[in-house]
């Protein structure tokens, strides 16, 4: 076996990637635009990567993955992750976000609260934009102040968020009325 490992599995929201190495999973990678982008992705975070039929423990983890995007209740707070790469603050952040139940949500302060220093809400939606693992640490349940979705790094952003988010049935606060998701077009001046 290579240093790390990966493949690219199907979901409910599109053609996902895992990468694993002796120690459990480094990384998951949400659907691109397209398989290649996906891989290249990939490859990207982990270039010596060789692309393998994953391992019983890996396809466990994909199985769930997957059922997970598809609706179904699922835990995946038991899934192994190699974390040696992650940075000792992010692994606390990862630690507290793994125990977020399925459709429910905490904000980047309720986070930081938990881990002790509620001036950390930055430094806590800083580790979430750099997650390794999306949806095995659960990022997207990780909302702004107020209910506000707030950003999310994978590709389609703050829409793939909100995506997992009612997969899972979660009640965000913040969900765009029909006039603020068309374009803006100009409006004629009065008077």
């Amino acid at each position: 076996m290579s240093e790390c490992e990966f493949t690219l599995f199907d979901t409910a929201v599109g053609r996902c990637g895992i990468a694993w190495g002796a120690g459990g999973i480094v990384g998951v990678q949400l659907p691109e635009r397209h398989d290649n982008a996906t891989r290249r992705r990939l490859l990207r975070r982990y270039p010596a990567a060789c692309e393998a039929t994953p391992p019983p423990a890996i396809r466990y983890a994909i199985d769930n993955i997957a059922a997970l995007l598809d609706g179904e209740v699922r835990d995946l707070s038991a899934i192994a992750l190699d974390m040696d790469r992650v940075p000792p603050f992010h692994r606390r952040v990862y630690a507290v976000a793994r125990t977020i139940p399925l459709g429910t949500t905490l904000s980047y302060g309720e986070i930081a609260a938990r881990l002790g220093d509620r001036s950390a809400a930055r430094d806590v939606g800083e580790a979430m934009g750099q997650n390794p693992f999306p949806v095995i640490v659960p990022c997207h349940r990780v909302v702004a102040a107020g209910g506000r979705l707030g950003g999310f790094s994978a590709a389609g952003g703050v829409t793939t968020k909100l995506r997992l988010l009612e997969i899972e049935g979660a009640q965000v606060g913040e969900r765009p009325t029909l006039f603020e998701s068309l374009p803006l077009v100009a409006r004629p001046r009065r008077g």
